[in-house]
């Protein structure tokens, strides 16, 4: 849920797997969802979905337009994102994408469906590394053969060095492709004390510098506020020239100009169809801030765009989310439109206005609770568009901005994206997991009824409450966790979501219908960390992407607590494993007593602790238990990962003035790849 993405934005939090049942139907639903297909695409691990745009036609024409040009703003990034990935990606992208352009020969054997995988799994993933797992990924077909690939292309299309022959060109480019010791992690995790994350790493943050110059060049700058500290490193990349240790900031006139300059074009047209003067203000500081790459303004941008709370359509644009720095400091480029589903955001709305009941009552420690809870604006949207990291794989739900400043004194937004998990529920509807998997039809039973109501408040606690609840103590810095943060941040969302699912509250407040409905969240949740999410793990690996370790850290650490008790069980039959929850009240005091904790590590910027907490429980994988959930889940034929295509929008004009836009939906992912690299290829 993604603070679920970085310790301070709203981290992307994608859902492991969906309940198989179907969620019930709504009015908003437009596009019959008997005759329209989500699933267009299947490859490797992957499957290619699309959403619908609910209510489409209600908005007006200016609201339309304002979307229309945020939507292209959110599609000039995305070269960002793949050069922040690896500096081979632009390189990399470029030569698939003149080989699936370009290419005559023979696109029906072996070889070639095995190129066709590796271009579409490198989109997917944004990059040649794996999305979730970190480790590159190899073509299927040969070296050889992708040479003659090479060969019989557009050779005049391909980025050779000044100077550089084709042949030496081949070699390289096969090289970087190919070769496993070149580039072989994006995000390396090590629990050594010794290991240098940086150097280790194959993201595109850090060059000629170690993790020890890094932390060093930071520790110097210090902070002119404490109270409200600007976030050091969020928008730069960090080099070593001529021994000095130095940033080269993402803005106009520095890194990423080009694509930034195109991102700035859209965003101004958009200031001419802003819904009011406060989107027009917070619209206006992005864009002063993507000129100046001063985070000063950042976080004034920021603060105006979490007290703008009237306008119907709002987005997320800019380098956002931490996840993919090692050291969870450096942000990743992110875009994501959007507007607001009146009608579920009543369920939101509820959960917000009663903010402080929830911070009063949480079972953490007095002086780590907020004694005033600020501006925290939940609701519910539709995805209108992705982008950078937010395309393919999006989240279920955000809450920003991350500092933890501006949080305290001004709030936060927190969204849940009701047409992403309606298609995602959809996909799943008859994967066939549950009967696999689940240990009883009392506990089939229990996601039918009550599955997709609990999921979706799962989230909305999360977002709304979880990552803004408690407060760090004065002068714990945000990156006292350092690489750890993320996950801890995670955890401590989740367990808030968890603590207080099962609270009478719900029932009171009308957002579940009975004291028991949480059974079904809690199930689902503890079978997936212990067992499910593993099938999204290559056998033998361990478990690496921050939510995946979350999950597993909470399940694990409940199961182990629990043992005295017999509170969650662990039983064999017919040589299959299954999870069973004996006791879910015990279960909810288990899971106040580690919120108590993990908040505790959190707030005092307990790094030992912390490391302790994600080494223990969220690494590790039983390999017989591996081998089992992936043979099982072999049987049923279902995409462990998922990600989505965007609509496309038809603009409509009469002269120069636009008189409607229209939606069609795509049904092509290759497609949509090729045509994004011809319009929006901004840097080389």
């Amino acid at each position: 849920m993604k603070n679920m993405k970085s310790k301070r934005f709203i981290p992307l939090l994608m859902m492991s797997f969906i309940v198989s049942c179907s969620s019930p139907k709504t009015a908003q639903q437009k596009v019959e969802t008997e005759n329209f297909n989500y699933v267009i695409d299947r490859f490797a691990d992957v499957e290619i979905m699309r959403y619908t745009l609910d209510n489409w036609d209600e908005l007006s024409l200016q609201q339309k337009t304002l979307i229309y040009y945020l939507s292209q703003a959110a599609l000039c990034g995305r070269d960002i994102l793949f050069d922040q990935n690896c500096k081979y990606n632009l390189t990399v992208k470029s030569v698939i994408n003149n080989i699936m352009q370009h290419y005559n020969g023979v696109k029906e054997d072996e070889d070639w469906n095995g190129f066709v995988e590796y271009a579409k799994r490198f989109w997917f993933s944004n990059g040649m590394h794996h999305h979730y797992s970190n480790e590159k990924f190899i073509p299927k077909c040969s070296q050889d053969y992708f040479r003659y690939l090479l060969e019989n292309s557009e050779i005049q299309e391909f980025p050779l060095l000044e100077g550089e022959t084709f042949a030496d060109f081949a070699e390289r480019i096969t090289t970087i492709i190919y070769d496993p010791k070149v580039a072989p992690t994006r995000i390396y995790q090590s629990d050594s004390s010794t290991a240098d994350l940086v150097v280790n790493s194959a993201v595109n943050f850090y060059e000629g510098v170690t993790q020890n110059e890094v932390e060093q060049f930071y520790a110097k700058l210090g902070q002119k506020d404490e109270e409200r500290p600007l976030s050091y490193g969020l928008n730069s990349k960090v080099i070593k020239n001529e021994n000095k240790v130095q940033e080269l900031p993402y803005k106009v006139g520095g890194l990423y100009s080009d694509a930034i300059k195109q991102i700035i074009f859209w965003l101004e047209k958009a200031v001419g169809v802003a819904e009011n003067p406060a989107q027009k203000k917070h619209i206006e500081l992005l864009i002063e801030y993507y000129r100046s790459g001063d985070l000063a303004v950042w976080d004034e941008y920021n603060v105006e765009w979490v007290k703008d709370i009237n306008s119907h359509v709002d987005y997320i644009n800019g380098f956002i989310e931490v996840y993919t720095d090692p050291l969870g400091r450096k942000a990743t480029w992110e875009a994501l439109v959007n507007y607001k589903d009146d009608k579920n955001s009543e369920r939101t709305s509820i959960i917000s206005k009663n903010a402080q009941w929830f911070e009063d009552n949480s079972p953490i420690a007095p002086e780590f609770k907020k004694k005033e809870v600020k501006g925290v604006e939940a609701k519910v949207i539709t995805v209108a568009h992705l982008g950078g990291d937010c395309y393919p794989t999006t989240p279920i739900g955000i809450n920003l901005p991350n500092a933890n400043w501006i949080r305290k004194e001004h709030g936060s937004k927190s969204v849940t994206i009701h047409n992403v998990m309606y298609a995602y529920t959809q996909a799943r509807m008859q994967s066939g997991y549950a009967d696999e998997f689940f240990n009883s039809r009392y506990d089939i039973d229990l996601q039918e009824k009550y599955g997709f109501i609990t999921e979706n408040l799962l989230v909305d606690l999360h977002e709304c409450l979880g990552h803004g609840s408690g407060q760090m103590l004065p002068g714990v810095d945000d990156g006292a966790l350092k690489n750890y943060h993320s996950v801890i941040e995670e955890t401590r969302a989740d367990l808030f979501a968890l603590y207080f699912i099962a609270d009478p509250k719900m029932v009171e407040l009308g957002l579940l219908p009975n004291e028991k409905a949480y059974y079904a969240a809690y199930y689902r949740y503890i079978l997936n960390g212990m067992m499910l999410q593993l099938n999204r793990i290559d056998l033998g690996n361990n478990i690496a992407q921050a939510h995946m370790r979350n999950r597993a850290i909470i399940a694990n650490w409940c199961y182990e607590y629990g043992m005295k008790d017999n509170v969650i069980e662990i039983i064999k039959r017919n040589d299959k494993t299954y999870i069973i929850i004996n006791d879910y009240e015990k279960l909810r005091t288990l899971i106040g007593e580690f919120l108590t904790e993990v908040q505790r590590i959190k707030s005092t910027g307990d790094f030992a602790a912390a490391r302790k907490l994600v080494e223990t429980y969220g690494v590790k994988i039983d390999i017989e238990l591996h081998k089992e959930v992936k043979d099982r889940y072999a049987l049923l034929n279902v995409a462990p990962y998922g990600g989505f295509v965007n609509p496309v929008f038809d603009v409509i004009k009469k002269g120069d003035k636009i008189t409607d836009i229209k939606v069609h939906y795509v049904e092509d992912y290759v497609q949509q790849m090729l045509e994004y690299d011809r319009k929006f290829n901004f840097l080389k």
